[in-house]
């Protein structure tokens, strides 16, 4: 993860950026933070050399990864993450996909959208997640 403010004019804003080649040609970053608060991109279960785990729980636990080194760059936890939405391929991997969730937010409980869709941008994705946290707002 690297840091960085491109706005000068608004000292409170901390683009956190994760490398991905996706980031320059999209304009957009892995996470802004303002304030106490913090928005993470949607995290795809994607591993640094590229590959991606079949099993759709597994893939949920690599998004929520993620978004967890996104929190840690922005100086927050996952205990401060107060939404989540979730983003399915097929409702059949719902169950797996909450497991994964549920492993790493069963005691925190933040709000959560969990919505079917079309397509996400690699067939072999089951999952996208992406999160909003509150510094100080751990549960």
């Amino acid at each position: 993860m690297v840091t960085n403010n491109p706005a000068p004019k608004n000292p409170a804003r901390i683009n956190i950026s994760s490398g991905s080649p996706f980031e320059p040609v999209m304009g957009f970053c892995r996470a802004v933070a303002v304030g106490d608060r913090v928005f993470v991109s949607g995290s795809a279960p994607i591993w640094p050399d590229g590959s991606v785990n079949p099993d759709p729980e597994a893939q949920a636990t690599r998004c929520i990864d993620i978004i967890e080194a996104a929190l840690v760059e922005a100086g927050a936890t996952l205990a401060d993450v107060v939404r989540t939405r979730v983003y399915l391929t097929d409702v059949a991997v719902f169950e797996a996909v909450a497991r994964g969730h549920g492993a790493r937010f069963a005691d925190i409980r933040p709000a959560n959208t969990t919505v079917v869709v079309s397509a996400l941008l690699n067939p072999a994705w089951h999952v996208e997640i992406e999160a909003e946290a509150v510094i100080g707002a751990r549960a």
